[in-house]
């Protein structure tokens, strides 16, 4: 058997095995392993083993990840999530579905503390859906605005997505941060104007709240934001001005958030201890999944997949927008069965050679990558945003319901996709600014 064959083989073999659930980090290490065993040898799949962890854990660019869960942790306890819905529905709640708008700019705001879509859309579940149903929403509304909210944590820097991808890229990881705004921006607004839009033409999906605020109400629900502007001033202020790695943002993104739960009094000992307990769980999770996709990209590396079908797009030269239109399909066809960070392990060690082959642009390319998967996390049948929320609803909402709220989110996605990949000026106008 051909190393070639082998290659492609064992990447068949590590879907059929993350299908029958066995966890990822095992999956792919156990395939690379076996697969570099027939290759080259079994002392060559040990020597491997034994020096390829230490290495990838030692990267100083992962040292970001546990700063930012850090970060979001504190900025969890801190209340901040509580405090964004509020001023948010302070300021909004007059417009058709202005609870559901409100929810959104929450999303989005908490995204910005916490880096990641999953511990969004768990925090600001809990506050915003019993209220959005209490005010007689539809449930697939206000379940499936905040399944689609919480993807904006993959988008709105922070994000550890942009962190592994540009790992793995070798794009800076800086300037994926600075990339990822406008986009998120973006998809925040069409979100917005898609709900505004639905709530006005159908008022029975999002009926009208009797809040009633005055103007000093609502600059006081204002002020109390004020941690969030902090927060984002000192991590994107710090990376944008140049004055600080994505790591050091991290750590001083989470010592703010230190401060801010501090000084808003909800600091505490036993928050520290949950804080660092949820810190390190999450953090060693993410390194075995990613030395378990180190070994599987050293494996694809030598058995040639990677270099093979690089060859293939020199020799047939296919257009961009066909580049563009393999990866999404990919990307969300294997994101109906995949995890986000299982699904970006597993298929960039074949991608990333193919872009760079094509001579395309791995910044603006990361933005869409990270677009692709954010739309995975609320496709059926394993949309995780939509589990995590279910979780947090219980049996007050369906499944089912769940997934057809988030249905009119994905179809937001196809007209932000479509502007993204037809202006790239979009993703790289702030980091052209920047350089």
């Amino acid at each position: 058997m051909s190393d070639l064959a082998i290659g492609i083989g064992g990447f068949g073999f590590a879907l059929v095995l993350i299908g029958l659930r066995v966890p990822i980090g095992i999956a792919l290490g156990f395939v690379a392993l076996v697969g570099i065993a027939m290759i080259r040898s079994p002392l060559g799949a040990y020597a491997l083993l034994r020096d390829e962890p230490f290495i990838t854990a030692a990267h100083f660019s992962l040292s970001a990840i546990p700063m930012f869960i850090l970060m979001g942790a504190f900025a969890n306890y801190g209340g901040l999530s509580a405090s964004l819905f509020k001023a948010a529905r302070s300021w909004l709640s007059f417009l058709p579905g202005g609870l559901a708008i409100a929810t959104n700019i929450a999303c989005a705001g908490f995204s910005a503390a916490s880096g990641s879509s999953l511990a969004t859309t768990a925090a600001i579940s809990r506050i915003t859906v019993p209220e959005m149903l209490k005010a007689g929403y539809d449930k697939a509304l206000a379940t499936g605005c905040v399944a689609a909210g919480g993807t904006l944590g993959v988008m709105i820097p922070p994000s550890l997505v942009f962190i592994i991808y540009g790992i793995f890229a070798n794009v800076p990881i800086s300037d994926l941060f600075i990339a990822g705004i406008l986009p998120g921006l973006l998809t925040l607004l069409v979100y917005c104007l898609m709900i505004l839009t639905r709530a006005t033409l159908n008022p029975s999906l999002a009926p009208r709240t009797n809040d009633v605020n005055d103007w000093s109400t609502r600059m006081r629900d204002l002020l109390d934001i004020w941690p969030i502007i902090l927060l984002v001033f000192s991590v994107i202020g710090a990376i944008y001005a140049g004055i600080a790695t994505p790591t050091e943002a991290g750590a001083l993104g989470a010592f703010s958030a230190l401060l801010i739960s501090l000084l808003k009094g909800r600091f505490s000992f036993p928050v520290l201890v949950q804080s660092v307990r949820e810190t390190a769980i999450t953090t060693a999770r993410i390194f075995f999944i990613v030395i378990g996709a180190v070994l599987f990209s050293r494996f694809i590396a030598q058995a040639g997949v990677a270099s093979y079908f690089a060859d293939v797009i020199v020799q047939n030269q296919p257009s961009n927008l066909m580049i563009v239109l393999f990866s999404a399909a990919l990307f969300i066809v294997l994101g109906m069965f995949l995890d986000t960070l299982g699904l970006l392990l597993l298929t960039l060690p074949i991608l990333i050679p193919m872009y760079e082959a094509a001579d395309l642009n791995m910044l603006w390319f990361g933005v869409l990558t990270v677009k692709f998967v954010e739309i995975g996390m609320i496709t059926p049948p394993v949309g995780l945003n939509v589990y995590v929320l279910k979780s947090v609803v219980g049996d007050s909402v369906p499944l089912g319901t769940i997934f057809r709220g988030a249905a009119w989110f994905i179809l937001c996605e196809v007209f932000i996709c479509a502007a993204l990949i037809g202006f790239p000026s979009i993703s790289l106008f702030l980091v052209d600014t920047m350089n």
